[in-house]
């Protein structure tokens, strides 16, 4: 009985009784159509099986592991099997690739954890990043303090690199949102208004909800999606290809160089855009007041000291420098998470700005809870 499956050319296989017939070239190039062969193979009535590499005209390692691979299978169901008229160098490839496949153990099955164990373990690394966290957040107040006390020691001209990138930069995108979001409270809201006769509270609406509220928050969003992530992937990156260790090296501290100027830039910079943001969403909704409310201009200003008292305003400008702090020490510190590759840069950019959005909203939260004790 012969059997020949269809391979390719340069390789064959015939079963000839108790003789396998190797032909052609056993390379890397054929492996696939050669293992599917093989896999097409059976030899129920056989007790013994003799591999003939006589025709074999070529055979690399990947051809060797695949004869070894057929050896243990053929072993496995109680066949005894040799390797016969192989030229002395293919033997002794065969004969190598059978003393690493002995020693290749299987590689174990995946741990099945209980569901408490499972939820253990996540809660201990939470706790344990948390920690690490709160360290970080210790050094750098420790730095902060020391940079307050001895100025000279600041690194003025990597504030004012960061201040321009993350401060200067951002004012068209930052300038724009807040344009919008007035003009869009403004219509929502001076609508509803209008049922009552009331078009001149427009200005209370839109006066308290942007200057309090919506842009330190939206502008902290913004800033953490644009220069959160910045100083992530400028520190992951730098702690990929090993310039941190350099800048040790060579006796210059990272937090000094790359943490420190980044914090106060940005929490010079974010209640400057905050301030900007607050005048941009007060123009778009004195746009839409005076074109669908018939409140004009002067009418708004006039109206606006009296209906938005100043502590207002202040309160969202002294909340957008706890935004700086946590976007700035945020981003710093998962750039100095990143291990491995440029992978691990991507993973910790989005690891950074969405823990950095969340903290600023817990922050929010939390500033609103105390200014409603406090009744401010």
């Amino acid at each position: 009985m012969m059997t020949t499956p269809e391979i390719n050319s340069n390789a064959n296989i015939l079963l000839t009784g108790e003789t396998l017939i190797c032909q052609g070239d056993w390379t890397l190039n054929g492996l696939g159509k050669l293992e599917n062969a093989l896999n097409k193979l059976t030899f129920p009535m056989l007790t013994h099986l003799r591999i003939d590499g006589q025709a074999v005209q070529a055979l690399d390692t990947a051809g060797a592991c695949l004869l070894c691979s057929l050896h243990q299978r053929l072993q496995a169901q109680g066949k005894a099997v040799e390797f016969t008229r192989f030229n002395s160098e293919q033997q002794q490839l065969i004969n190598l690739a059978q003393d690493y496949a002995d020693n290749i153990a299987p590689l174990p099955p995946p741990e099945q954890g209980l569901f408490l164990e499972d939820i253990g373990r996540q809660v201990w690394r939470g706790l344990n990043e948390i920690y690490h966290f709160l360290a970080f957040v210790g050094e750098v107040s420790i730095g902060l303090w020391v940079a307050l006390l001895q100025p000279h020691r600041i690194r003025w001209q990597a504030v004012f690199a960061t201040l321009y990138s993350s401060g200067v930069t951002a004012l068209p995108i930052v300038g724009l949102m807040s344009f919008l979001m007035g003009i869009v409270i403004a219509y929502q809201g001076g609508q509803q208004l209008k049922i009552y006769g009331a078009n001149i509270l427009v200005v209370n609406l839109v006066g308290v909800t942007l200057l309090r509220v919506l842009s330190p928050l939206l502008t902290a969003i913004m800033v953490a999606g644009r220069s959160g992530s910045a100083y992530t992937a400028q520190i992951g990156t730098m702690h990929v290809t090993d310039e941190i260790d350099a800048l040790r090296t060579l006796g210059i501290a990272p937090l000094d160089l790359l943490v420190i100027p980044k914090i106060i830039a940005l929490v010079i910079a974010l209640p400057l855009l905050t301030a900007y943001a607050d005048i941009m969403g007060l123009f778009g909704g004195m746009l839409i007041s005076q074109l669908t409310l018939d409140v004009s201009f002067s009418d708004f200003l006039e109206r606006l000291p009296k209906a938005v008292p100043i502590h207002h305003y202040l309160i969202g400008i002294g909340k957008t420098v706890v935004y700086a702090m946590i976007i700035a020490i945020v981003g710093c510190y998962q750039g100095f998470q990143t291990k491995g590759g440029a992978d691990s840069v991507g993973r910790q950019v989005t690891i950074s700005v969405v823990q950095a959005i969340f903290l600023v909203m817990l922050a929010e939260a939390i500033f609103s809870v105390i200014f409603s004790w406090v009744g401010v």
